[in-house]
């Protein structure tokens, strides 16, 4: 019997039939690379049409500096809401591969959409002495395949790294360690669909036309869903183990209904079935922990519930779903903290282009390089540093710190933060530097690029990317790791919509600055013309929110306990 459960896999993951999967048939690395070729062709196409999205509505919608940058990080952040919708979807009822295939069905139409937008007559806004002039309904149609690319995008987002993961059994020692390994190679695949989004596709959109740098990324999504479908064969999945938002409330409404219980002493009185397995569909039994006792008082049999043959679960919960809900309120200030982080990565597209647009992006006489596509220089800096941190830094760290990972989760998330700090105030340095030409040229109205080549913006793209490896991978890694295995959707949707209020929190504080800095007739800090304005003022702020931020994660991480699984 022992020789017959080591073919299958104890995490409750089965094979495409519903059955036990077999380790030899399913899962591991000969599924990945599906995966991994999924979510590089679905990030060419959500980078292909984003990266330079703000310039397109400056151009196409005839939009100012500040209501571009607002339009898109109010998008972006919605696209890093809507995983909520797709991670419960999974979670609850489909589970992550019928998720996964369905909304990438409602991707593909948006991006449809968004081609036709700057391609076909009527759809098109009309240009005259490169100014156009939309009308309400053709933009209207462009917000209509932005956020249909946006629901779409949130089916995909939380089910497709945790898919991944999936792959690899946790309690067979081997296949965990490659399970830290595939999280950095899930976002270096990320950064690949990237890297050609930011070069190629955006000098399509620049020298070619939007036509076509918006169809290649529907193609390229095409590609994507055949190259799901086709491993199918090989996925392991877990099952979904019905709503965990009404699993979260049945332990609050009983944890109030039994406000004056006292719980035992000895937690082993507590409730729990008695089954191998939790009562909860596809999810491991989870040990007690001390903290955030309240919550104990929802698995309390008191003599109600004894009488009765089957208890109510909104009267009294497992354990293990106690335990559940502990898992998500440890994880919020670790979510928390990585808004402030979000924000700053956020800038990559909004002020780091504006900033860029001012620059000179000549290369050699017969090619320039355009602002947007500078990112390509944050893409690399994670291309370099995922097999740098995978193959160097982690076993060099192992030797001091004792740990499999190298560092904890915690702590390389904490590594990020501190990076995160000197990517602002590298972006300040340039832009003391850029004013000061400015002032000693006298070039504040000028309508040429000024004498500084864009290529002195490289430095603060780089350093952001080597904050990611850091922070966003850690962050991949913990949610999914810390979540409860029914939540695992769920909690790393959680992760992703930092992002989400990273984007909004940016758009608010451009907000809040332009209104304070533009009182009595001022310019301020972020004007239409950047040479009379100062956005170095603006990433001061961001660099002393991103201090503040680190030290209140420090206090955090010191007081947070890990889940325990039986």
């Amino acid at each position: 019997m022992e020789k017959r459960e080591d073919n299958y896999t104890q995490d409750g993951t089965t094979d495409l039939h519903g059955n036990p999967a077999l380790k030899r048939n399913t899962g591991r690395w000969r599924a990945c690379p599906y995966i991994l070729a999924n979510e590089c062709c679905e990030r060419l196409a959500y980078y292909g049409m984003s990266t330079n999205l703000v310039n397109y509505m400056k151009e196409y919608l005839n939009q100012g500096n500040t209501g571009a940058a607002n339009n898109v990080t109010n998008w972006s952040g919605t696209c890093y809401i809507t995983p909520l919708l797709g991670a419960f979807v999974a979670d609850a009822y489909f589970g992550r591969y019928k998720t996964i295939a369905s909304f990438m069905m409602v991707y593909i139409i948006g991006l449809t959409l968004l081609t036709m937008t700057s391609s076909v007559k009527g759809l098109k806004p009309t240009c005259h002495d490169g100014v156009c002039h939309p009308t309400s309904a053709q933009s209207a149609v462009v917000f209509v395949a932005l956020y249909l690319i946006a629901l779409g995008t949130g089916g995909i987002k939380p089910c497709v790294s945790s898919f991944g993961a999936d792959q690899f059994d946790e309690s067979d020692e081997s296949e965990s360690k490659s399970k830290s390994s595939f999280f950095n190679w899930f976002y270096f695949s990320i950064n690949i669909g990237a890297l050609i989004a930011s070069s190629v596709l955006v000098w399509i959109q620049t020298n070619v036309g939007w036509g076509w740098g918006f169809g290649i990324p529907a193609v390229v999504m095409a590609v994507a869903v055949v190259s799901f479908f086709v491993g199918t064969p090989l996925y392991r999945h877990q099952k979904p183990g019905g709503s965990p938002l009404t699993r979260i409330a049945q332990v609050l409404v009983a944890s109030f209904r039994k406000y004056g219980v006292r719980v035992p002493a000895d937690k082993s009185q507590l409730y729990e079935v008695s089954d191998k397995e939790s009562a909860i569909e596809g999810s491991r039994k989870l040990e007690h922990t001390d903290d955030l006792k309240f919550f104990d008082k929802a698995a309390v049999e008191t003599h109600n519930d004894q009488i009765k043959d089957q208890p109510s679960p909104w009267s009294l919960c497992t354990v293990t779903q106690v335990e559940e809900l502990k898992s998500v309120v440890r994880l919020l200030p670790i979510w928390a903290s990585g808004i402030i982080f979000s924000t700053v990565y956020g800038q990559m597209s909004t002020m780091f282009v504006l900033q860029g647009d001012t620059l000179d992006p000549h290369m050699g006489p017969h090619f320039s390089i355009p602002a947007a596509s500078l990112s390509i220089f944050d893409t690399i800096s994670v291309i370099v540093w995922v097999p740098i941190y995978d193959r160097l830094i982690v076993p060099m760290a192992r030797k001091f710190t004792g740990q499999e990972r190298g560092f904890t989760q915690l702590t390389r998330m904490g590594i990020g933060l501190v990076i995160s700090m000197f990517a602002m105030l590298a972006a300040g340095v340039l832009e003391l530097v850029r004013l000061r030409i400015i002032a000693r040229d006298n070039l504040y109205d000028t309508k040429d690029y000024l004498p500084m080549s864009i290529f002195w913006q490289v430095p603060q793209y780089f350093i952001v990317g080597a904050a990611e490896v850091f922070t966003f991978i850690g962050q991949l890694e913990f949610f999914y790791d810390q979540a409860p295995d029914a939540m695992r959707s769920m909690c790393s949707a959680l992760s992703l919509t930092t992002v989400a209020l990273g984007n909004y929190l940016s758009s608010l504080l451009v907000t809040i600055v332009t209104n304070m800095t533009t009182k009595n007739g001022n310019l301020g800090w972020i004007p239409d013309n950047l040479n009379r304005g100062h956005l170095d003022y603006f990433y001061w702020l961001l660099a002393i929110l991103s201090f503040i931020n680190f030290l209140v994660y420090l206090l955090i991480a010191k007081w947070y306990t890990y889940k325990k699984t039986t």
